[in-house]
């Protein structure tokens, strides 16, 4: 028996006939966040009560404008981290200070499009850009870290980071479409209530770091850190089955092509912070095991 879609689009294209494009069954929202996990409700479509109506021909999205305006988004993201990759790692303030700058605005303008479900390109641009600040900065700082401990090569940690990103999403990928793990609704729930756990213990060692030195612990190099790390990168990977999901549900509707940019959207945001989050275990272990 197929289970129906939770989305309220995904539900109306379905009985307003855009169901022979095939059944979406889970297609529930996937929480999303700026840098770090912020959980969202009611991401990517229209708001219930629109009916979409059935695209005329060239309109309706295809896996193609999603792939192109993904790889668009996530270009954005390298172009603006490089520059302020090399800012850091040489120690300089400026890389610092753009890493805040991609990580409050992205946070602002990340809620933005998704409490609104914008669509607009500019915005989804610009957040990317934004991102790219925050993880260039980010990639530097840990890097200019580990130079100091033990002498690593300047790129060594990013190389690494890259590339562990680059197979954890292809794991995913795999994963996703043999089945292997079924998107369900139960696993979307199950996901999301961890998510939402992880971002209030974070929320809460953020705050202690105000007044004690590295809060609780929880992304410090230590055995807790290094099991909050691990957590993370399970959570992300979980997500990012997630937004192929979100993909799929799409496509399945016939939705109009503009919905590709908030698909773009989402599947960037997640490929960041796994990316950050595969970082950040690297630095973990590096800084606990080297010599």
């Amino acid at each position: 028996m197929a289970m129906r879609s939770s989305n309220p689009v995904l539900k109306r294209a379905m009985r307003s006939g855009n169901a022979g494009y095939g059944q979406a069954p889970y297609g529930q929202g996937a929480p999303y966040q700026a840098g770090y996990p912020s959980p969202q409700s009611g991401y990517g479509y229209p708001q219930p009560g629109y009916a979409p109506q059935a695209p005329s021909f060239g309109e309706r999205m295809t896996i193609d404008d999603v792939v192109v305006r993904t790889a668009m988004s996530l270009g954005l993201v390298v172009l603006t981290a490089v520059p302020t990759y090399f800012l850091a790692v040489s120690g300089n303030p400026l890389g610092m200070g753009l890493a805040l700058i991609g990580a409050l605005g992205g946070l602002v303008l990340g809620l933005v499009i998704a409490f609104k479900q914008s669509t607009n390109p500019v915005l989804i641009l610009a957040y990317a850009a934004l991102e790219g600040l925050l993880v260039g900065g980010l990639s530097g700082i840990f890097e200019l870290s580990l130079m100091a401990q033990n002498g690593m090569a300047m790129g060594a940690l990013v190389t690494q980071a890259v590339f562990g990103t680059l197979f954890a999403a292809g794991s995913v990928l795999t994963v996703y479409k043999l089945r292997i793990i079924r998107v369900t609704n139960t696993f979307i729930k199950v996901v999301t209530a961890a998510t939402l756990g992880l971002v209030v213990l974070l929320m809460a060692n953020f705050v202690a770091a105000l007044f004690l030195p590295g809060g609780f612990g929880l992304r410090e190099p230590s055995l807790l850190g290094l099991g909050i790390s691990l957590l993370a990168v399970t959570l992300a990977a979980a997500m990012l089955m997630i937004e192929f999901r979100q993909v799929e549900d799409a496509l399945n509707a016939g939705l109009p092509r503009k919905y590709s940019w908030q698909l773009a959207f989402g599947l960037t945001l997640t490929l960041v912070w796994l990316y950050i989050e595969i970082l950040r275990l690297l630095w973990i272990l590096k800084s606990l095991f080297s010599e």
